[in-house]
């Protein structure tokens, strides 16, 4: 038996080697050398550029604020979803899955007629007698966007949690005299901060990384990191330093996942000791 599950481990390992090790390296190798192929380090000096430092931090900025409003939009509907008869629970996650089949770029394109300067909300503005607003090509858009891509990653995660909790434990702490906020605040939110961990993480890595929303409801005016990994892949043609760049997107994802679990296991031992 170990030997045939050690076999079975094969095609995964090989996977892993091809699709995972071998780009890493490449990337890795691309990114220390110049386009001589003489080890340098200026990749790396370059980032420290102040105009490169800021694209760093408004990509990091506007992550952030989305997945804030992810998390606060996403755990009252995920406790609602939970909470819901069996039947109308499975129609709601239909609801909420149903748009992630459709094309990432198409939804973000149909962003651009609704916040348009003639899109549906400054149609509804206009009739009710108030001016347009300019939405379009600013922060407000991206983040919009980021949100409505997004946001299910943080429902489902949390929903899954929230589902899960034993239902005789809430009930008993509603013998023993606690009220619902209180059985909230002490056992509900306690268990289900593996969800939300999951959740942030889900929404904060791509929202950090993404450059076709940034690209189309920002008009290419808001660079983030992503487009400018990308735009140094595609356009300037300069492998070495957009290697460099996504080595700096590696380590930044890396660390916030290392602090994201440690404050989960903090979270969950503190939870425990609110019993």
């Amino acid at each position: 038996m170990k030997k045939k599950g050690t076999i079975a481990h094969y095609p995964y390992i090989v996977w892993s080697i091809l699709f995972i090790v071998v780009p890493i390296f490449l990337v890795l190798y691309f990114s220390v050398i110049d386009s001589n192929g003489n080890l340098t380090a200026s990749n790396y000096t370059k980032l420290f550029n102040s105009l490169y430092m800021l694209v760093f931090l408004n990509s990091i900025k506007l992550a952030l604020i989305s997945t804030a409003i992810c998390l606060i939009l996403g755990y009252p509907v995920a406790y609602i979803i939970s909470k819901s008869i069996s039947k109308t629970r499975n129609i709601l996650m239909l609801f909420l899955v149903i748009p992630m089949w459709m094309n990432f770029l198409l939804r973000t394109y149909a962003w651009m007629s609704i916040l348009g300067k003639n899109g549906i909300i400054n149609t509804i503005i206009t009739t009710l007698g108030f001016p347009a607003v300019d939405i379009m090509y600013t922060d407000a858009a991206v983040i919009l966007g980021m949100i409505y891509n997004f946001l299910p990653f943080m429902i489902i995660p949390i929903y899954t949690v929230l589902i899960k909790i034993d239902k005789d434990v809430i009930k008993a702490a509603g013998d023993l005299g606690a009220n619902k906020l209180t059985v909230f605040k002490r056992i509900i939110l306690p268990l289900s901060i593996p969800g939300v961990m999951s959740g942030i993480t889900m929404v904060f890595m791509p929202a950090v990384s993404t450059f076709v929303i940034s690209q189309l409801l920002g008009g290419g005016q808001f660079m983030l990191i992503g487009n400018l990994i990308e735009s140094e892949f595609t356009t300037v043609g300069d492998w070495y330093f957009g290697s460099a760049l996504s080595i700096l997107m590696m380590i930044i994802i890396l660390l916030s996942m290392a602090v994201l679990t440690r404050f989960d296991k903090d979270d969950v031992k503190g939870g425990g000791r609110l019993w």
